[in-house]
């Protein structure tokens, strides 16, 4: 075990112990009751989020708790370094809070193993285009800045990931995106008519684009989650853990991360 694994196992069991029942952040909900999540959330209205069902039998709760939560981190040459990492590091280090095991990954629609990102870093070892494999995509941004530059336009150019990205979507996988990485989801058609947000400098060709623009730091339309620019990954990845995983492992990763949430989580009523 190395260093930072140590201080996070060490962590996870402090946090287990004095964390537990904490809510990660202060909710307004639509009733006006207090809940857990990570952040504030302002629901759409009280049906936000639908009422639990009939609880599951023995087989199907040991299924979901045995079955990790599968997350695939989507990589391209101009990749901003903080829209990627951020998200890496927080579901990862879900690991050690969850329920259940958590698989995240680096994967490109190009079959690149090797990107470059915007400030120079080299990331190896990228994995195959599986998005049947996954149950949350994330997609982030970098470039858009840079028309002549590698990034989200020359992704857009190109055509691969857009085609790839519209292509994924199935029942069981939430498409998420954070910065101008939503702007691959709106080149992919995947926005249209939809509540979402992006980076500030990219709102308005989103709207354009026939995004339903909204005020917040994350967008939960169900199998579309959206947040704002760069630092928003973080917000996007901790609602995401609170939602996938469950509220107290979201709280226990703002504890050993010293990070708490900020900003606004907008959920829709087809929010799941």
């Amino acid at each position: 075990m190395n260093r930072r694994q140590l201080l996070r196992a060490t962590t996870a069991l402090g946090a287990a112990g004095t964390l537990g029942g904490t809510a990660a952040g202060s909710v307004a909900a639509a009733d006006g009751s207090a809940g857990a999540a990570a952040g504030p959330v302002a629901a759409a209205d009280a049906s936000a989020r639908p009422a639990a069902g009939p609880a599951a039998g023995p087989a199907v709760a040991a299924a979901e708790t045995t079955r990790p939560l599968r997350v695939h981190v989507v990589m391209f040459d101009g990749v901003e370094e903080l829209d990627f990492a951020a998200p890496y590091e927080v579901f990862s280090a879900a690991a050690f809070f969850a329920p259940r095991p958590v698989d995240v990954r680096y994967v490109s629609a190009s079959g690149a193993r090797t990107v470059t990102a915007a400030y120079g870093t080299i990331v190896r070892g990228i994995r195959p285009w599986a998005p049947d494999e996954a149950d949350v995509l994330v997609v982030p941004g970098g470039g858009y800045a840079r028309r002549d530059s590698p990034g989200v336009w020359a992704e857009i150019d190109r055509g691969t990931l857009p085609r790839a990205l519209a292509a994924a979507v199935r029942p069981g996988l939430t498409v998420s995106a954070l910065c101008t990485g939503v702007m691959l989801l709106s080149a992919a058609g995947l926005t249209r008519s939809r509540p979402c947000t992006t980076h500030h400098k990219a709102k308005p060709d989103l709207g354009q684009q026939g995004g339903l623009l909204k005020d917040a730091r994350v967008v939960d339309d169900g199998d579309l989650v959206t947040a704002g620019g760069v630092t928003s990954g973080l917000e996007l990845a901790l609602w995401l853990v609170s939602r996938e995983l469950g509220p107290d492992a979201a709280n226990s990763l703002e504890t050993m991360l010293e990070y708490e949430a900020r900003g606004t989580v907008r959920t829709s009523p087809r929010a799941d």
